[in-house]
């Protein structure tokens, strides 16, 4: 209890060494000790990737508008959503011009969306005041010191509102890529009203796990008519990463790319059952330091 209160005093610190200050982390939310240089489970080593693993282009992949480049270069224009605008300030978004529905994004951080089904119903001081506030946080020091969040400069990112037919909320498709190789996929239903989740792997086989305490869906998914495009997709985008997850809508049979993550849930969201996380740490095979380096900086291709 003591130890509990301590470290939830040093992770307000965010003056501290992103090494000690990821290792308080992670022991704070699982309640187990991490040790850089024995590590496991999957959150073990997504922490280690936290602080270790620092290729420069991690930080345009996390960028949600300056990632497109990068999908457009390695798979083509056509996976993108349609972006409408892109900011750099609140006050420069002309909200009459916007279309009726329309989506704003964070680029430098997660859970930065605003969703909007209708603009005549829009809050827009409430709004604006919510922009503002994204645009003042940094995700390397809001959550637990990702390192490829750290230097990305703040931007709003206006798209599309993405809708299919017959569903009120779109599924999301998460690919965890491992050396490259998509091995499952982490498929959210109901994402912010009943909230279901559930995995498969790549033959459409549906697997025992799922992740966090999001309700496991018991039900079976009809397999998008182009899943075989998505995991084309997946490993195209994935291009020798130790990890990553990449995040794709199916809409109306098109594949639309959605982001990339590379700490997904901050390493605070473990696998269920506990096995599994044992388990899945093992797809993911943690590049060497090379000698006389502190970090990784260049992918091994």
């Amino acid at each position: 209890m003591v130890k509990k209160l301590a470290y939830g005093i040093l992770k307000k610190l965010k003056f501290l060494p992103q090494e000690f200050y990821v290792k308080i982390y992670y022991e704070y939310y699982s309640g187990n000790k991490l040790d850089y240089n024995n590590l496991k489970d999957f959150n073990e080593k997504i922490s280690w990737y936290k602080v270790f693993y620092r290729p420069k282009i991690l930080n345009q992949l996390v960028d949600k508008y300056n990632v497109k480049k990068y999908v457009e270069n390695k798979v083509g224009k056509h996976i993108l959503n349609e972006t409408i605008g892109v900011f750099d300030k609140v006050s420069k978004i002309d909200f009459d011009s916007l279309p009726k529905q329309f989506v704003i994004k964070g680029v430098h951080g997660f859970h930065f969306n605003l969703i909007v089904k209708d603009k005549t119903k829009l809050n827009l001081a409430k709004s604006k005041y919510l922009l503002h506030k994204w645009m003042s946080k940094n995700q390397y020091y809001r959550g637990g010191m990702e390192w490829a969040y750290k230097d990305v400069k703040p931007l709003l990112l206006v798209e599309k509102y993405l809708e299919e037919m017959g569903q009120e909320i779109i599924n999301d498709y998460k690919f965890f890529c491992f050396n490259g190789v998509p091995k499952f996929v982490q498929i959210d239903l109901d994402h912010g009203k009943n909230s279901y989740r559930c995995f498969y792997d790549m033959e459409w086989r549906k697997q025992d796990f799922s992740k966090g305490n999001i309700k496991h869906y018991k039900g079976e998914i009809e397999k998008p008519s182009n899943f075989n495009e998505m995991k084309e997709v997946a490993l195209k985008l994935a291009n020798n990463l130790p990890f990553v997850r990449i995040d794709l809508y199916a809409i109306e049979g098109r594949t639309i790319f959605g982001e990339m993550t590379f700490y997904p849930s901050d390493a605070r969201s473990r696998f269920v059952p506990e096995e599994y996380n044992k388990i899945i740490g093992d797809y993911f095979i943690l590049p060497k330091i090379p000698k006389g380096q502190k970090y990784i900086t260049d992918i091994i291709q």
